[in-house]
C-alpha cells in the first residue's frame, strides 16, 4: 500500500506494527526503549497502586513506566516511576518486586528527586507510548502503517542523572517497608532482592548494576533492613497463587519478546505450562515462524476463548506479517472482551485503516477517537488518526492529529506549527479548531503568532508582549 502524500513528506516516519515496542536512537544504542504492553502494565500496577495508595498517594497522579532494557535497575523521580524489564528477569517472586515498587515508591514520598532539579526539566511525562512489544518484526516487516519514531535523549539522559545518598536510601528502605506493611504485603522479598545482590558494593561503579549505582548498597543497610521487616505482622504472609501465576506469564512473555532464542530452550516442547506455551509462541513470532506461533496460539485460545491477551497476540503477527484482513476479527475480538483497553483499541484501529475499504477506514477512526478519549497523550494514536484523516482527503484534521501528536511527545515548535497550519483549514469556532488554537498557546507561541490570534480576536491584544 502506498504511504499517504501527508506522511511522504515526513522523514521520520517508519513501518511499525499493531503493537510494538518504540526504541528511541539515543535509547536504542544502549539497548533501552520504552514499552507498553497491556497485560504487563495491568499485572504491574497490580503491584504498584497499592503501595501508593498506602503511602497516602493517589495512583492516577504516578505514571508508571516499563524500560525495555536488560540491566537490572528502578527508579522514581516527580510523578513517575519506572522498571527495566531486566530487573523483572533477574528477579525471583512478585513479592521480591513489590518490594522494590516498595522502596521506590519511599523515595517518591519522601520527595527525593533528581539532582540540580533535572528530572522536572526533563518532565517525565511518557511521550513515546506505543501499542506493546513485537518490535523485531515490526521494524523488519511491511509497510502497510506508518510511524514516527522519535528520539527522547533528554528523557533517558535524566535516567543517568537519577541518584541517591545513603541516607536517602536508609529512609526509602525504612518507608518502603512501611508501605508493605500498611498494604498487607511481606517485606521479605525486598531483604530478598537486597540479599541477592549483595557482592554489588565490591565492584567498582563500572561493573555495578545500574541500580546499585544509584541506589548505594551496603551490608550494614541490608542488616538494618532485615531487622526492621522481620518485626512486623505481613512478614510471613507468601504472595496468593493468582499473582504467582501472573508473574510466571509476565516473565515468559518478556522472555518470548526479548531473548526468543533462549525462550525457546528455556521454555522447551516438554513444558506443556501455559506461560511456556505463551512463551514458545511468541518466540517462534520474533524468529519470523509465524505459522509456528500461531499454531500454538490457537491451541491455547481452545483452553482459553475468552483470554484477550491471546486474541490480541494473534491479530499482531497476522497484521505484521501481511495478513491484515485476518487480523481484524482477532483483534476485534481482543476489544470486545477488554473494551476499556485502549491499547487494543489502537491495534484494532490501526489494522481497519489499513484496509483498501472506505467504510472501514472511518470505523478505524472512530476506534483511534476512542483511543484517544482514554489516552489523549497516546503518540501512536494520534500519528494513525492523522494517517486516516489524511487518506480521507480531511487535511485540517490530519494536521490537528499531527499536532497533538507532537504536543504529546513534547514537540512544542512542531504541535504549534501544525496547529497553526490545522486552523486554516478547520472550520472557524468548532470544537476542532479551538482545540487547535489551545495547543499553539500551550506550545510556545511566536509573537506573530500571538498577532495573528489578537487579530482575529482569538486572545486579546494586551496578552501579547
Amino acid at each position: 500500500m502506498a504511504a499517504p502524500k501527508f506522511w511522504s513528506r515526513l522523514a521520520s516516519a517508519l513501518a511499525v506494527a499493531a503493537s510494538l515496542l518504540i526504541p528511541p536512537a539515543q535509547a536504542h544504542a544502549q539497548g533501552m526503549s520504552l514499552i507498553r504492553d497491556t497485560e504487563i502494565e495491568a499485572t504491574l500496577r497490580g503491584y504498584l497502586d497499592p503501595l501508593i495508595v498506602a503511602a497516602g498517594m493517589e495512583p492516577k497522579n504516578v505514571e508508571f513506566l516499563l524500560i525495555g532494557d536488560k540491566d537490572l535497575n528502578a527508579f522514581a523521580g516527580p510523578g513517575v516511576i519506572g522498571l527495566h524489564t531486566g530487573l523483572i528477569l533477574e528477579s525471583e517472586t512478585p513479592n521480591q518486586i513489590q518490594g522494590v515498587l516498595a522502596h521506590e515508591v519511599g523515595h517518591l514520598s519522601g520527595g527525593h528527586s533528581a539532582r540540580s532539579g533535572e528530572m522536572n526539566r526533563a518532565g517525565l511525562r511518557p511521550f513515546l507510548l506505543t501499542m506493546g512489544l513485537g518490535v523485531l518484526a515490526a521494524l523488519a516487516g511491511s509497510g502497510e502503517a506508518a510511524a514516527g519514531l522519535v528520539t527522547s535523549a533528554p528523557y533517558f539522559g535524566t535516567l543517568g542523572a537519577l541518584g541517591h545518598s545513603r541516607e536517602q536510601e536508609h529512609r526509602a528502605d525504612q518507608a518502603g517497608a512501611q508501605i508493605l506493611e500498611r498494604a498487607g504485603v511481606s517485606g521479605k522479598g525486598l531483604v530478598e532482592f537486597f540479599n541477592n545482590f549483595r557482592y554489588q558494593e565490591v565492584f567498582s561503579e563500572a561493573r555495578r548494576y545500574a541500580y546499585f549505582r544509584s541506589h548505594p548498597i551496603s551490608s550494614d543497610r541490608i542488616s538494618a533492613l532485615q531487622a526492621k521487616v522481620k518485626t512486623l505482622p505481613s512478614y510471613g504472609k507468601e504472595s496468593p497463587p493468582e499473582m504467582v501465576a501472573e508473574y510466571d506469564v509476565m516473565k515468559a512473555k518478556l522472555d518470548g519478546f526479548l531473548n526468543p532464542s533462549v525462550a525457546i530452550t528455556k521454555y522447551g516442547e516438554k513444558d506443556t505450562s501455559y506461560p511456556a506455551r505463551y512463551a514458545r509462541s511468541i518466540a517462534y513470532y520474533q524468529l519470523k515462524q509465524p505459522d509456528k506461533a500461531l499454531k500454538i496460539i490457537d491451541e491455547l485460545l481452545v483452553e482459553q476463548p475468552e483470554n484477550a491477551y491471546l486474541w490480541e497476540l494473534k491479530g499482531q503477527i497476522l497484521f505484521e506479517f501481511g495478513r491484515a484482513k485476518e487480523a481484524e476479527a482477532p483483534q476485534r475480538r481482543s476489544v470486545e472482551l477488554m473494551p476499556e483497553a485502549p491499547l487494543l483499541r489502537i491495534n484494532l484501529g490501526q489494522t481497519l485503516i489499513a484496509l483498501d475499504d472506505p467504510a472501514k477506514l472511518d470505523e478505524g477512526i472512530a476506534e483511534l477517537r476512542r483511543a484517544v478519549t482514554q489516552e489523549d497523550d497516546n503518540a501512536v494514536a494520534w500519528r494513525l488518526l492523522a494517517t486516516a484523516y489524511d487518506r480521507k482527503g480531511e487535511e485540517g484534521l490530519a494536521r490537528l492529529a499531527t499536532a497533538e501528536y507532537n504536543f504529546a511527545i513534547g514537540q512544542a515548535q512542531e504541535a504549534r506549527v501544525f496547529a497553526m497550519r490545522a486552523r486554516e483549514k478547520l472550520s472557524k469556532d468548532t470544537p476542532q479548531w479551538r482545540r487547535a488554537t489551545d495547543i499553539v498557546l500551550a506550545s510556545q507561541p511566536s509573537k506573530e503568532d500571538l498577532r495573528d490570534l489578537a487579530k482575529e480576536g482569538s486572545i486579546a491584544r494586551g496578552s501579547i508582549r
